[in-house]
């Protein structure tokens, strides 16, 4: 993430500049698609399409087990202030990649993702139960809490 696009943006406006992006990270194709997790869908955002990409990639490797289908979805956060100052947060969450994929809830590559400790994909689960935060939610996914980062950094004074 670029903090210093959002500084500029933060400097020019007079107002705080805010960024997220996040991502698919596949350890057995070495991080990818991570940042281009999106691209991968292509421009008409076929996710059924890169679920299958990624499929194919990990059965071309032998990757049946689930030990070799490790994945994980990481969060970046940006925030700039208009005195300079920037703050940045990550998060991620540890799963495994199923196949077929199951649920229609979420987006993207949720119904292949299987976060560790859970017998749901994410793709089964609600909005809420995903990234709600307690006491409503579990805050499971790695936007809640980078979020939840966020936030703590906000209400503890973590910004002097």
């Amino acid at each position: 993430m670029r903090a210093s696009r959002r500084r500029a943006a933060a400097e020019t406006s007079g107002l705080p500049a805010f960024a997220d992006d996040s991502g698919l990270a596949v350890d057995a194709l070495d991080g990818a698609p991570g940042i281009y997790s999106a691209r991968w869908a292509g421009p008409d955002k076929d996710f059924g399409r890169a679920m299958q990409t990624i499929e194919d990639k990990l059965t071309a490797q032998g990757a049946r087990e689930a030990s070799q289908r490790r994945a994980h979805f990481v969060s970046a956060l940006c925030v700039a202030w208009p005195d300079g100052h920037v703050e940045e947060f990550e998060a991620k969450v540890d799963g495994t990649l199923i196949w077929p994929p199951r649920g229609g809830q979420g987006f993207g590559y949720d119904p292949m993702f299987l976060p560790d400790g859970h017998s749901r994909s994410f793709g089964e689960m609600p909005a809420q139960e995903k990234h709600g935060l307690p006491p409503r939610g579990k805050g499971l996914s790695h936007r809640a809490r980078a979020f939840r980062k966020l936030a703590d950094a906000c209400l503890d004074g973590g910004w002097s």
